[in-house]
């Protein structure tokens, strides 16, 4: 488990693609809980109308499930993703922003669930919003969690 997540969120800032995406993280919190990602719209991200491009905003929510819950796990698990969509609701211009949350009873319907052994598929959601709040994409991941066999 990293245990600096204020030096790894400044590392994944200079992360190519993030870069290259205008994609940064503006909030990880210390213990592995909460995150806060941003979508700068720049003419090199831009898509043909002048908005958003879609790949983009999968982007910026791509690893950040699969992350918070295995820092908040820890080593003795394995957490991949194992599906995903999005749907895009309006078009998005200037910068918009998703945040991520774990809360405890998600952490503890998964240690249960994989107590034995068994693998658990857990869907998350998150939406990406624009300054005035408006949902720009709901973006919908599961999830694929299993102990590590001793």
């Amino acid at each position: 488990m990293t245990r600096y997540p204020r030096l790894f969120r400044h590392l994944f800032n200079l992360w190519p693609p993030f870069v290259a995406a205008g994609i940064h993280i503006t909030h990880l919190s210390p213990d592995w809980r909460r995150a806060r990602v941003e979508l700068r719209l720049r003419p090199w991200n831009r898509n043909y109308v002048g908005t958003h491009f879609g790949g983009s905003l999968f982007a910026m929510t791509d690893p950040f499930h699969m992350f918070l819950t295995l820092q908040s796990l820890g080593r003795d698990y394995i957490v991949w993703d194992r599906a995903a969509e999005i749907e895009f609701v309006k078009p998005g211009r200037g910068v918009v922003a998703a945040e991520f949350h774990l809360d405890d009873d998600t952490l503890e319907r998964m240690r249960a669930a994989t107590a034995d052994g068994d693998k658990y598929l857990h869907w998350f959601e998150v939406e990406v919003r624009d300054r005035d709040g408006d949902v720009v994409a709901r973006v919908r991941k599961q999830l694929y969690v299993r102990r590590k066999r001793r």
